[in-house]
């Protein structure tokens, strides 16, 4: 394989320039942290907060989502499943009476959550009434 000179030379240039500011970027962030602890612990606390705040809206919004999804469902009796988003994931909460209703739940709230993960913390009562 042939490589260009120019090719070689800006590949080189930008190895050493990572090197080289990775290097003084770290220095600055470790001689800022000695020097100022208390105001950027205040900061990032601040920063950490909302977006606490905007995820905890974001899971609201998602446990919604699927709690509807599952009650709009016309062959799905929701009355004794819960929902709530638990580190990013779906958790699904009560029983339901059938394996059917427990495959359904799942897809359901699968397809309600997008990306996010679903966890089935359901117990299955066989001969329950609704």
């Amino acid at each position: 394989m042939k490589i260009t000179r120019r090719k070689l030379i800006l590949v080189n240039f930008a190895f050493l320039g990572s090197t080289a500011f990775g290097s003084i970027g770290f220095a600055a962030r470790a001689g800022a942290q000695d020097v100022d602890s208390p105001a950027s612990n205040q900061s990032a606390s601040l920063t950490d907060h909302s977006t606490q705040a905007a995820d905890s809206n974001a899971d609201k919004k998602l446990a919604k989502r699927v709690k509807d999804a599952l009650h709009s469902d016309p062959y799905f009796y929701d009355e004794h499943v819960t929902v709530s988003v638990e580190n990013g994931a779906v958790v699904l909460h009560g029983f339901v009476s059938s394996e059917w209703d427990l495959r359904d739940a799942i897809r359901i709230a699968s397809k309600a959550a997008g990306d996010r993960r679903v966890v089935e913390n359901l117990s299955l009562k066989l001969g329950g009434s609704r």
